[in-house]
């Protein structure tokens, strides 16, 4: 996946800023979206984004409490790069101790912004594919940690067992399952449905995987695999 394709939350409580991060960001090739306090930003789907511009100082929540409470009890663990006036050795010593994945003092240089959200960016991806959290294969980004597909960019809604299956075909390509592999692996024993319901469950993933539908193969009287 391209760095560039990237979402990213821009929480501050100056518009001007927020406009002009949005605008350079964007020009970027980064997904951009803008939230102007911590309230505002706790109603967006957290999860979904790959890094959050966080300002310290807002208003009713600083962006220090907006941090910890992702972290702690949200358990979120999308990187924060802290944007702030503050640039004492104790805000940016309390900045690190919630989790923070760079800090930057204002002003700052755009050039100087875009580089340390690469940075960032290219260190988290890095992680996640050394924790094996995200199976790639061409266009398929299949992120295990958020349960979400991405093929080409673009986010794909898949049902739960859809998720699995499509995991477990990716993991093991070229292997071949039978419908009664899957229905052990994916439903269980303790749950009575019939082989048709892989059958279903295939057709729709073959759909939703659009021109990767076709590498969802079928072998005759022995059941299904994934190949390119």
């Amino acid at each position: 996946m391209e760095l560039n394709s990237k979402r990213i939350l821009i929480v501050d409580d100056e518009e001007d800023l927020c406009e002009i991060l949005q605008y350079n960001l964007s020009n970027e090739g980064y997904t951009t979206e803008v939230a102007h306090s911590a309230e505002e930003a706790l109603k967006k789907p957290l999860g979904d984004f790959d890094l959050i511009l966080l300002d310290v100082m807002m208003g009713t929540m600083s962006g220090f409490k907006f941090a910890d409470k992702i972290r702690k009890e949200l358990k979120i663990e999308v990187p924060v790069i802290f944007l702030t006036a503050k640039d004492t050795e104790n805000d940016i010593l309390t900045g690190f101790s919630l989790g923070a994945d760079d800090y930057i003092s204002k002003p700052f240089s755009i050039n100087e912004l875009t580089a340390r959200v690469k940075a960032v960016l290219k260190r988290s991806y890095a992680d996640k594919i050394s924790n094996k959290s995200i199976i790639q294969f061409n266009g398929i980004d299949l992120d295990t940690v958020r349960k979400r597909l991405i093929i080409n960019n673009e986010k794909v809604e898949l049902t739960k067992k859809e998720y699995e299956i499509l995991k477990v075909m990716l993991e093991n390509q070229g292997k071949v399952f039978s419908r009664e592999d899957l229905l052990m692996r994916i439903w269980g024993q303790d749950v009575i449905v019939t082989e048709r319901t892989v059958d279903v469950n295939i057709t729709r993933l073959r759909t939703k995987l659009g021109q990767f539908g076709s590498s969802l193969k079928n072998k005759t009287g022995y059941g299904y695999f994934f190949e390119f």
